[in-house]
Formats: C-alpha cells, sequence, structure tokens
C-alpha cells in the first residue's frame, strides 16, 4: 500500500497488488477528515490510517462508502465514533455480499491439513482462491459494521468551504455504486464503476448500464480518477474501460450465437490489447454475464459465487496463464 496526494486536500492510498480485494481507498483532508471505503480487512485498515495519519492527525469525522462490496466495507469498526454515510441499498445488502463469515469459513477450512487435501480434489479453485487471499488477508476478528446515515441519489458535504458531490450510479458494478466528486479540485473517487489496468467483475446491473456510469464519469470531466481497484488515472481509464466491456460483450455474443457454452467462449476469446490487465481469466464472468442479457435472465439474479471461481479457475488452466483471481 502507498499514498499518494491527487489534489490539494485529496489523497488515495493505493493498494499496489492489484489482485482480488485489493481496494483503494481515499480521504478528504478538510471539515473534520473524511474517509473513502476502508479496505478489506483490519490489518490493511489499519495500515490505511496509519499513511493517512501522516497528513491528517486524527481520526476522521466521516466515512463514505462507494458500495457494499467486503473489500471497501470491512474497515468499517475500526471507525466507530465515525458518521458512516451510505447509499440506501447499501445498507441492505452490505448484510448479504459483506458478510465476514464467507470467506473466514474459506480461510479457515484452507489452514486445516485434512480440508485442504479434500479441497484439492474437490474444489481447487476454492483453494487457490483461499491461498492467494492468505497472502495478504486475514480475515478474522471483522465485525460488520453499518452504514448510519442513507441517501437515495445525492448527498452533498460541505468542507469547510469544499463542495463534496456523492452521485448514486448503481447498478453498474453494484447496486450501490457512488461516485465521490471534488469538483473544485477535479478530483474523483469512482469506487469499482471503474477498474483500472485490471479485468473488472461486475455483480449487478447490465453492460449498458455499467458504460453509462462510466459515460457520468468522463463527463464530470475529472483531471485525476482514483479507481476502486488499479492505479490512479485521467479519462483514459474509463475509456479503456468502455472499450473492455464492449469488445467483451461483442465477442461474447458471436460465441453465443455459434452455440458456445459461456466456458468455452471465455476460453476461445482472444484477451486482446487487455492481456497484461491483471487477472485476465475474470474474463469468465463478464462472458457470463453478458451470457444472461442474451438469454433474457434478470440481471439481478444472484450468482453462484463458487461456480464463477471454479470456471475462472479452468479459464487460467486452459490458458496456461496464472490462475490468479
Amino acid at each position: 500500500m502507498k499514498l499518494e496526494q491527487v489534489g490539494n486536500q485529496c489523497y488515495a492510498v493505493i493498494s499496489e497488488r492489484n489482485q482480488l480485494c485489493d481496494a483503494n481507498s481515499g480521504l478528504l483532508n478538510a471539515g473534520g477528515g473524511v474517509v473513502i471505503d476502508t479496505q478489506c480487512d483490519l490489518g490493511h485498515a489499519r495500515r490505511m490510517i496509519e499513511l493517512f495519519g501522516t497528513v491528517w492527525p486524527a481520526m476522521p469525522e466521516r466515512v463514505v462508502l462507494t458500495h457494499e462490496d467486503a473489500d471497501h466495507v470491512w474497515g468499517n469498526q475500526l471507525f466507530a465514533d465515525a458518521q458512516i454515510i451510505a447509499q440506501r441499498r447499501i445498507h441492505e445488502r452490505m448484510q448479504h455480499t459483506a458478510d465476514p463469515r464467507n470467506l473466514q469459513r474459506v480461510q479457515h477450512a484452507a489452514r486445516n491439513w485434512l480440508t485442504r487435501i479434500i479441497l484439492r480434489f474437490s474444489n481447487p479453485a476454492i483453494l487457490a482462491l483461499a491461498d492467494q487471499l492468505a497472502e495478504e488477508f486475514d480475515f478474522d476478528g471483522i465485525e460488520l459494521t453499518l452504514p448510519t446515515t442513507l441517501f437515495d441519489e445525492r448527498y452533498e458535504l460541505n468542507l469547510d468551504g469544499t463542495e463534496v458531490h456523492l452521485i448514486h450510479v448503481g447498478p453498474g458494478h453494484q447496486w450501490g455504486d457512488t461516485l465521490i466528486h471534488v469538483p473544485s479540485q477535479r478530483v474523483l473517487y469512482s469506487g469499482d464503476v471503474l477498474f483500472h489496468a485490471c479485468t473488472p467483475i461486475g455483480w449487478a446491473g447490465t453492460f449498458a448500464d455499467w458504460q453509462r456510469s462510466l459515460d457520468l464519469v468522463i463527463s464530470l470531466d475529472p483531471d485525476v480518477i482514483v479507481p476502486g481497484h488499479g492505479p490512479i488515472c485521467g479519462l483514459e481509464g474509463p475509456r479503456e474501460l468502455k472499450q473492455y466491456l464492449q469488445y467483451v460483450y461483442d465477442q461474447s455474443r458471436s460465441c453465443f450465437d455459434e452455440g458456445l457454452s459461456e466456458l468455452d467462449a471465455a476460453k476461445r476469446i482472444d484477451f486482446g490489447p487487455y492481456a497484461a490487465w491483471s487477472a485476465p481469466a475474470r474474463l469468465y464472468f463478464n462472458v457470463a454475464r453478458a451470457y444472461r442479457e442474451f438469454r433474457g435472465e434478470p440481471h439481478d439474479a444472484p450468482w453462484d459465487t463458487q461456480k464463477v471461481f471454479a470456471s475462472i479457475y479452468k479459464v487460467a488452466e486452459a490458458r496456461g496463464i496464472e490462475r490468479v483471481f
């Protein structure tokens, strides 16, 4: 993790490894202090607080959440005295998408020699996922801490004269997707509306929904964007992600029309100019999402996450690339 200044009063903590759960956070050092997203476990949250403490001496008075996924909210409990602000759906959905018991069970199973042997034969993808996460994260001790202040579509903060606009744009990546825009400093914190230099995953909404959210990011014309995952960028970030989503949608349509399964399609579709992005085998998830649209299935149907990660693993295996999630 590293601290970067992105505006006069705007900072970011960037998780440099850029794999699953390596999320970014932000700090606005005005008006009592505002932290944007709180990391994926307590250790990373404490390190984030330490880094932000070099430019802001006190614990912040507010936390803002960009969406409901665990890797952006599991440090909330360390901000017990803060006002935690989030879009209304985030409060509801965190109780399902961010239940810490799910990954705690996976980690505990992978630590036990007997269950490791069982997983190696029955579900090697989950074992590989657990081992990857264990390199950086420890999910023990996490207590789900929900937002305290909810809004619907827009919410504004005035931090000693600095206006901050919270704009709900979901669903695209998730239902609660929220942009945090600091217009006077031309800085935008996108949450997972934007993955930069890493292959995206989106759990809610459609391709068109996500592209509309990216269009709004572009229309706000920030100089600096702090993505939910990946390095800081400018407008090239959302433009590249729009191109990726359109590329996958079009390639998936061709494979669907040929009668290929979504797994076979993901094994065939060329990574193209996105091969250097981290975790390219996540392509499977985006293909599966496109296939849902082609079949006319509801975009809000729950995902079988074990199947998703098993299929990502199979795509990486078939294509001879590192099995990274």
